[in-house]
């Protein structure tokens, strides 16, 4: 008997994926549960697990291919009768596994062993359950045909997407996490050395691909143009989900930024004074929670910018509840994970989601339901430098905070100079819904919470 294994559902709204990585070939045979392709959708990555077990007689799809949904895979010979996504023949009825001597020979590979005696096959262990498919990391993709050898390398799954993209081999990474863990920063760290023709930081020895001991070769076809060489790569899911965004963002919604400084000496004060408490609990207390707090609350003093325009009905949808996005740049991406019903989280709870967010995204175990819904964005430059910009609206949102690198700046109080820790934010917003007024006196409270954080310690 064969099946076709389907590509199943992957959410709400999702009709299609990009294949990543293929991780079996015909003449394999699978377990029911064991993985057999690793698809991009528009936000996430997901391991797509065989709904039955059997031998592989074909593999309909390659790397790099768009797959829709419901749409078959592979096609399995000799497979239970476990309720497959959708049987290429007629259901299996009351039958047993077939005898090994009936299976039919795949049509690709090479014919299966005589035996002149054929004997049953040893039993297998119990199969693990058919679940759905999980937004989880999926294991490392073999660069070659045979397994890579840097698999025994202790390094997390992202780590591992994130050392091919960039060329680097992890056996050559001397990593700095627990028990020589290799975490992302090890992964750069190598790059810089490579980049500036030094030693990796393990063997001794570049891992460069050329001997120049430049940038290693990145992903993609080697090519050339009139000018010289270069690499010609295919845009990812994620890549052309965030250019429409972008697209649709410039064209319809005219926007406008307001810049300013919020004074936040008193606010790393407190900042400093908690720290060592909110460690103690396993959370590092950074300056966003509060930011994020003084923007949910401001937002509810200013429900234009918690809303959405609807062009065709001609309306304005107020949102009565307040979900702020934290614009994430992540390894495969721009990504926008929500918390929800932000206004009514204290502090230590935005410190502890913020942390756990940060988590799901490093390590891609969010839910799509993470990246819906939200009502407001802030983007945090500052993390990587900078001081202001002019962020694109996150549609069909009517506004975006960016904040940019704290610095300590020369300021006038009460006719002397003193040095002060401003915080540069920059404020984009739609100016068919959002006036200058209103911006600016969203922007004040916002910038009068932060600069006072007993107000925002006592805010509801």
């Amino acid at each position: 008997m064969s099946i076709d294994v389907q590509l199943p559902d992957l959410g709400d709204g999702i009709e299609s994926g990009d294949v990543l990585a293929v991780h079996v070939s015909v003449g394999d045979t699978v377990e029911k549960g064991q993985t057999l392709i690793e698809i991009e959708t528009d936000k996430a990555t997901v391991d797509v697990p065989s709904t039955e077990g059997g031998k592989i007689a074909k593999v309909h799809v390659k790397t790099g291919d768009t797959v829709a949904v419901h749409a078959p895979i592979v096609t399995l010979e000799g497979a239970g009768s476990g309720g497959g996504s959708a049987p290429a023949a007629e259901p299996p009825k009351e039958e047993k596994a077939p005898e090994p001597e009936a299976k039919e020979e795949a049509p690709e590979p090479a014919p299966p062993k005589e035996d002149p005696t054929p004997a049953p096959a040893p039993p297998k262990p119990a199969p693990a359950p058919a679940t759905p498919p999980r937004m989880t990391t999926p294991p490392p993709v073999p660069v070659a045909e045979a397994p890579s050898a840097d698999d025994s390398v202790p390094a997390g799954p992202a780590v591992r997407r994130f050392a091919r993209e960039v060329g680097v081999d992890l056996r050559n990474v001397q990593g700095s996490g627990p028990n020589g863990r290799i975490e992302r920063d090890d992964v750069l760290r190598t790059v810089r050395d490579l980049n500036q023709g030094g030693p990796s930081t393990k063997s001794g020895t570049a891992s460069a691909p050329a001997a120049t001991g430049s940038l290693p070769s990145l992903t993609g076809e080697a090519n050339e143009d009139k000018y010289g060489p270069v690499r010609i790569e295919k845009m990812k899911k994620i890549r052309k989900v965030t250019a429409a965004q972008m697209s649709k963002s410039w064209t319809t919604a005219p926007r406008v930024t307001n810049f300013d400084d919020a004074d936040i000496t008193a606010l790393e004060e407190l900042r400093q004074q908690s720290k060592d408490d909110y460690a103690e609990a396993g959370v590092k207390l950074t300056t966003m929670p509060f930011l994020i707090k003084a923007v949910a609350v401001a937002l509810r003093e200013h429900p234009e910018l918690n809303a959405t325009i609807d062009m065709e009905q001609e309306q304005i949808i107020y949102k009565d509840y307040v979900n702020v996005g934290i614009a994430v740049d992540s390894d495969r991406g721009l990504l926008v994970p929500n918390m929800k019903n932000t206004d009514r989280m204290s502090i230590p709870d935005i410190a502890r989601g913020l942390q756990q967010t940060a988590s799901d995204i490093r390590g891609n175990t969010f839910e799509m339901s993470a990246l819906q819904g939200g009502t407001f964005t802030i983007s945090n430059l500052g993390a990587i430098g900078g001081t202001y910009s002019t962020p694109i609206i996150n549609v069909p949102e009517v506004a975006i905070l960016l904040v940019g690198r704290s610095r300590k700046m020369p300021v006038v109080v009460k006719d002397q100079i003193v040095a002060r820790l401003m915080m540069p934010l920059s404020l984009s917003y739609d100016h068919r819904l959002v006036d200058g007024a209103t911006a600016q006196r969203f922007l004040n409270d916002v910038k009068s919470l932060l600069e006072n954080p007993s107000k925002l310690l006592m805010a509801p």
